[in-house]
């Protein structure tokens, strides 16, 4: 093990300069307004409409508020067909609406639910379909649309990782969908420390959204809805218009970072790097390499020796969702119906990417991971 070089982590949060942020905060202090939709909150609202290029933004505490929103707000029950590969709030957010998750298989090639499954997997008791753009990459949207119109479902993407993501049309990968809903947890491209907002179609779906997350209150005496606390503060609303003025460079240093892990790793028997789906603009929120029994090392093996070296890659998603104790038991979870998440699971590695990452710490987790292909 390395004795003097520092750690390298799969993700650092970008923090600008703490002198651009203590003007947003001396206001912050001489207008005393610290949250119920402020003049930073309003401000960050308007702002990401603009960047993102859609017509309405709920902005909201952190991203799991809003999945548990967005299903409040279209009234979803029963079923909803969903992905076991994702970050567990995809499927908390159904259990905590009451609501049964139905997983389905991904596709090889994206990572993303595979429209070809889901079909199969609809009964009298769906009403909805909650994909993922998993690390950022559009799922088929078409195809998943075409579905839910043919059978009169909602549907909702968690776009948790998918910020500032653009089809090849040109038009954000955000305004697919009945909702789409993002987080700007610390880990993601764009972030308020804490985080999140739902993607509404118009200015009425914005209404109900944004009565439900301030606990139903149209004015001081009238309740419309059993709503909860998600709102944004002033704080983190104004880091994030901080970001807002660094968040082009952030992606063009991921963008820089991706294309050299490609370019170094490509020859390795064993190892695939996950491409995008086509996106004209990605955002580069993740690095994932497939370890297959063509490296040298098993991914598990690999995952050790980068630690061994001080290199903290991570498993992005490993276990399945399905595998967790509260889902295991229910039949979609059943490995034998996801056999290609179940074998992406086995061999994913996310490599370490960020704004800060230096090119030497790139190169340190490139040595190790050739290193490792022959000994």
């Amino acid at each position: 093990m390395s004795q003097s070089r520092s750690p390298i982590y799969v993700t650092k949060p970008f923090l600008p300069d703490l002198q651009e942020f203590m003007p947003y905060m001396e206001k912050i202090w001489a207008n005393q307004v610290l949250t119920n939709g402020g003049p930073f909150h309003q401000q960050l609202e308007h702002a990401l409409c603009d960047h993102l290029g859609v017509e309405h933004i709920a902005l909201f505490a952190n991203g799991t508020l809003g999945l548990v929103t967005a299903l409040q707000a279209l009234r979803v029950t029963g079923e909803v067909i969903t992905t076991p590969y994702s970050f567990v709030a995809t499927a908390h957010s159904l259990l905590w609406n009451g609501i049964k998750p139905v997983f389905v298989d991904i596709s090889r090639d994206t990572l993303n639910l595979d429209p070809s499954k889901i079909e199969a997997a609809i009964t009298p008791q769906t009403t909805a379909i909650m994909p993922v753009h998993c690390y950022g990459h559009p799922c088929d949207v078409e195809a998943i649309q075409k579905i839910a119109d043919n059978y009169n479902l909602k549907v909702i993407y968690d776009a948790a990782h998918a910020f500032g993501v653009r089809m090849d049309d040109g038009h954000s990968v955000l305004r697919h969908g009945d909702l789409s809903v993002l987080s700007f947890h610390a880990t993601k491209v764009f972030n308020t420390f804490e985080g999140g907002a739902i993607v509404c179609p118009d200015a009425k779906t914005k209404q109900r959204i944004d009565h439900l997350k301030n606990f139903g209150f149209v004015d001081e005496t009238t309740v419309v809805a059993p709503g909860i606390n998600g709102k944004m503060s002033e704080i983190n609303a104004a880091f994030g218009l901080v970001q807002l003025q660094h968040i082009d460079a952030a992606l063009a240093r991921r963008a820089e970072i991706d294309a050299r892990y490609r370019t170094e790793l490509a020859d390795l028997p064993g190892v695939r790097c996950v491409r995008d789906s086509g996106e004209r603009v990605a955002n580069h929120s993740y690095f994932p390499i497939l370890v297959g029994p063509e490296y040298l090392h098993s991914r598990d093996a690999l995952y050790a020796r980068l630690r061994e070296n001080d290199i903290y890659a991570r498993r992005y998603f490993y276990p399945l969702i399905s595998d967790f104790p509260m889902y295991r038991s229910m039949p979609s979870a059943n490995p034998s119906h996801l056999p290609v998440a179940s074998d992406i699971a086995r061999k994913v590695l996310c490599l370490p990417i960020y704004p800060a990452l230096s090119d030497a710490d790139q190169g340190r987790v490139i040595d190790v991971i050739r290193g490792a292909c022959r000994t």
